[in-house]
């Protein structure tokens, strides 16, 4: 008898074809501030939980929501039903509860109030190469965020949650020891250079961005106490030249434009080091194989759906455009998850 192990089984491709279902609640949970909430009374009911937030659903069906996401390791729980009470899982109260440095929601936040409804339209874009966002009917993505107070912190609490352990580990990686300044392009809320101050107390960073994000960052910088070492300076990095440093750095950046804006940037980047300075990109950068970083390569569909022509990339690609720009050398370094640190040397 054949082993039934050989046989073919519908099961991943359910649990793929269904993953939405998984992901919406994950991101209801957040939206809803459920892991915040519990975070502060240590353990909640179902009744507390749903009278607290007014829901209208069954109780039923909201034993179901919670129990799901128990069943996907985000809560636990002792007891059932009416006498169940809800505590976080390890995971979840480290970087779901909004009271916490740590929290990474809100990238979620934004998966679930932009992003989700944007991928329903995968196929459209696929099928047309145009973008899905709110620039789909004109207009362009950054500036229809910037211009909206509400939609730009949203945006920046996304960028930073979604970069922070990159940030954490990025000053722990690389060798800032031959170095004294930086500048991150494009440094939305500086979190970045506060991690490599932080860390660093021999190093002067600036934080580039637009005139809009400013406040975001001299707050942020303000709250970790670090304004002798990180500085901000407004800019555009299309048409204003990148304040000059030892090391310039630029956090999902390159990812959301095409080959030839990436040349551009990069060129700015060389031209703003002196010869044995350092350009960095942290991105989620795949495998040259294109076959183990699926969160990149789902990752670069999502620049589709949110410019229409940026992409992700390989280090074998970041390698050819770095000799292309006239950097000596390169290295990769692997960061959290499915990111990394490309470095090109002047």
């Amino acid at each position: 008898m054949e082993n039934q192990q050989t046989q073919p089984t519908p099961e991943s491709i359910m649990q793929i074809g269904s993953g939405f279902w998984a992901s919406k609640i994950l991101l209801t949970a957040v939206n809803f501030g459920i892991f915040t909430k519990i975070a502060v009374n240590k353990t909640l009911s179902a009744q507390a939980l749903k009278t607290d937030l007014n829901l209208k659903c069954t109780d039923r069906h909201f034993y179901d929501f919670l129990d799901v996401l128990v069943a996907l390791g985000f809560l636990t729980r002792e007891g059932i039903l009416e006498t169940a009470q809800y505590a976080n899982s390890v995971n979840a109260d480290f970087y779901l509860d909004k009271n916490k440095p740590t929290y990474i929601g809100g990238m979620l936040e934004m998966m679930n109030n932009r992003l989700y409804g944007f991928w329903g339209n995968l196929d459209e874009g696929l099928q047309t190469g145009e973008k899905q966002n709110e620039g789909k009917t004109g207009g362009e993505l950054f500036e229809l965020i910037y211009s909206d107070p509400n939609k730009l912190k949203e945006f920046i609490s996304a960028m930073s949650s979604v970069q922070m352990g990159n940030f954490m580990a990025f000053p722990q990686k690389f060798d800032f020891s031959k170095y004294k300044t930086l500048t991150d392009v494009g440094g939305s809320a500086a979190m970045l250079s506060i991690m490599v101050a932080k860390n660093h107390p021999h190093m002067q960073c600036v934080s580039f961005d637009l005139p809009a994000v400013e406040p975001i960052a001299k707050a942020t910088i303000e709250k970790f106490q670090l304004t002798n070492q990180v500085k901000t300076v407004n800019g555009n990095f299309f048409t204003d030249d990148f304040p000059k440093a030892e090391i310039v750095v630029m956090g999902n950046i390159l990812h959301d434009w095409g080959e030839e804006t990436k040349l551009m940037l990069m060129k700015k980047a060389y031209d703003a080091i002196p010869e044995n300075g350092v350009f960095v990109a942290i991105e989620n950068v795949i495998d040259d194989e294109r076959n183990k970083n699926v969160f990149g390569m789902m990752m670069s569909l999502n620049m589709l759906i949110e410019t229409g022509t940026g992409f992700d990339y390989t280090f074998a690609d970041f390698n050819k455009w770095a000799k292309q720009v006239g950097f000596k050398s390169t290295t990769i370094i692997t960061l959290v998850g499915p990111a990394s640190a490309v470095v090109a040397y002047k």
